[in-house]
């Protein structure tokens, strides 16, 4: 009889839902984007036929933007509650040990080195991804904010901060694509396909392939070890409070970012009479 590989809990269902409303959210907002960024491409054309127009276009980029903001804040809320009330560890915070095992799975792959860095939680190249797509989605909100309000960023910023934004913004949105599709999908699905994402689950011999550290504290029970119910009940008691302020305070950035102004077709008053330029001809 074949013996059945022991699993261990990856990510849980919240965790995995997350990613997926994430990724569907950058999947839209790139596969909206980039046609605007490339509107003379025939894919592009093909795609603005497909949703009606470019109306229509930027207003599924708009939701899909508004979307990854809503996604953000929750992120940015669990992340609070899993390092101050679990008391987890930081294992996403890059360390000089993650730059060594970078240059050991370089020299490895170029056949110097014998073995494999051992890592644990997150590996240097997970680290990286997670650190460039807060990266990117810093940057794609600042220079966001400033195309879809221009009026009220050129009141306090020069006018040329739009067009820097916008340049900025699509070279930003490549970059973004370029490495989900090069990176992502062929270190993730490709070169190893990692079902954690779909099942929550990886089998010890994923875990001793890939995080052959972490699958020792495992075994070892020591791997982020929950507190007693007293201390979490004390902990949620302070984290709560402080939670529900963070959470008003993001939801008036969210509302701030699209209602901040309305287009200039809106705001300008229209003109009640037509004027038309005549000069006066002198009389002898």
């Amino acid at each position: 009889m074949k013996q059945v590989d022991q699993t261990y809990v990856r990510f849980p269902l919240a965790r995995r839902i997350e990613h997926w409303v994430m990724m569907l959210s950058f999947v839209i907002l790139g596969t909206t984007g980039l046609p605007q960024r490339f509107s003379d491409a025939a894919p592009s054309q093909v795609i603005l036929g497909i949703l009606g127009g470019i109306e229509n276009l930027r207003s599924i980029h708009h939701a899909a933007a508004i979307v990854m903001m809503f996604g953000t804040a929750y992120h940015l809320l669990i992340m609070g509650y899993s390092v101050f009330v679990r008391r987890d560890q930081m294992s996403m915070l890059p360390s000089l040990q993650d730059a060594r095992d970078g240059l050991r799975a370089l020299l490895y792959n170029i056949g110097i080195a014998k073995t494999y860095p051992q890592m644990g939680r997150y590996t240097f190249e997970e680290k990286m991804e997670y650190w460039a797509f807060v990266w990117g989605t810093v940057i794609m909100g600042a220079t966001g904010f400033l195309m879809w309000n221009p009026i009220t960023a050129t009141q306090y910023l020069p006018g040329q901060i739009v067009p820097a934004a916008k340049a900025a913004h699509g070279g930003e949105a490549v970059l973004a694509v370029l490495a989900i599709i090069v990176w992502h999908i062929y270190g993730v699905h490709i070169k190893r396909f990692n079902r954690a994402m779909f099942t929550g689950l990886q089998t010890e011999q994923e875990m001793l392939h890939e995080h052959p550290l972490e699958l020792a504290d495992l075994k070892a029970g020591i791997a982020n070890r929950t507190p007693d119910a007293a201390t979490l009940r004390k902990r949620k008691m302070i984290y709560y409070p402080i939670a529900a302020v963070l959470t008003m305070g993001m939801l008036a950035g969210i509302l701030g970012f699209i209602n901040t102004e309305e287009t200039a077709l809106t705001t300008i008053t229209p003109l009640t009479e037509t004027q038309i330029y005549s000069p006066q001809t002198p009389q002898p």
